[in-house]
């Protein structure tokens, strides 16, 4: 099983990269789980056509322990198992905390063991890696992690926070970084900063993706690119960073 963590700053454009990867991977007739782990509980909405999935911690509040995995788990496109961990009531709690109790509680109930995903993608929340947001690149959730990042200043700033916490971990056996994808949004001296900032962690760009109208006209559909557009250079580049993903995770660890 391939098991993959993808940071990123807030509003990147993170869950809808990660969505169409999942897309292009079940494409090849991969079984993708997707786990979105930020408490807007919106990482699949794209495979879903915009129906939501109700959240790990949802149910956990509503009905203790006595619910299923098919409670947790729902199909969407391609057949990708789309789990949301959620987070607590607005005001109440930790989301941090939130995302270490859905983890736990999809280990508890055998996901992992039921479904047996050949991809599982934790799509986290990037902009504060607090012990709960590392949760994915710790505790043998991840093998690898990806951070998405374009050429402004605070995406940069929080993926290099994110690779920071990724050197913090190596040496007790956990996640290693896979590299970076660039979402360009076309700014001055994008490619120069992202290469600067690769240097600067010890990483790679591992794959980059175009500033595209197709992607938020498949937004507006509530779609993936794959779906929307299947024959679009923008689906073609999704398909291409799978495989570039896929690649990366299948070198020696």
């Amino acid at each position: 099983m391939i098991k993959i963590a993808v940071y990123g700053k807030g509003g990147i454009g993170k869950s809808t990269t990660i969505s169409n990867v999942a897309a292009a991977m079940a494409e090849q007739g991969l079984k993708v789980m997707q786990i979105g782990c930020d408490p807007k509980a919106d990482s699949t909405v794209l495979l879903r056509h915009g129906k939501p999935v109700e959240t790990v911690l949802d149910l956990v509040r509503d009905r203790k322990n006595d619910f299923t995995l098919d409670d947790m788990v729902m199909e969407g496109y391609r057949g990708v198992l789309c789990v949301e961990a959620g987070g607590p009531a607005p005001g109440m709690g930790c989301a941090g905390r939130g995302i270490i109790a859905a983890l736990e509680k999809l280990k508890e109930k055998g996901a992992y063991e039921t479904y047996r995903p050949d991809v599982v993608i934790y799509d986290v929340l990037g902009d504060v890696v607090c012990g709960g947001f590392s949760m994915p690149m710790r505790g043998g959730y991840a093998d690898r992690v990806f951070v998405l990042t374009s050429g402004e200043n605070m995406a940069i700033h929080a993926a290099a926070n994110i690779a920071m916490a990724v050197e913090n971990f190596k040496n007790r056996g956990y996640a290693k970084m896979g590299g970076i994808i660039l979402n360009r949004r076309n700014v001055k001296h994008e490619e120069e900063k992202v290469q600067e900032l690769c240097e600067d962690i010890h990483s790679r760009v591992i794959g980059r993706l175009s500033r595209s109208e197709t992607v938020t006209d498949a937004e507006e559909l509530a779609m993936t690119v794959l779906e929307a557009q299947p024959d679009s250079e923008m689906a073609a580049e999704y398909r291409r960073l799978a495989e570039q993903i896929l690649a990366v995770c299948r070198e020696e660890m």
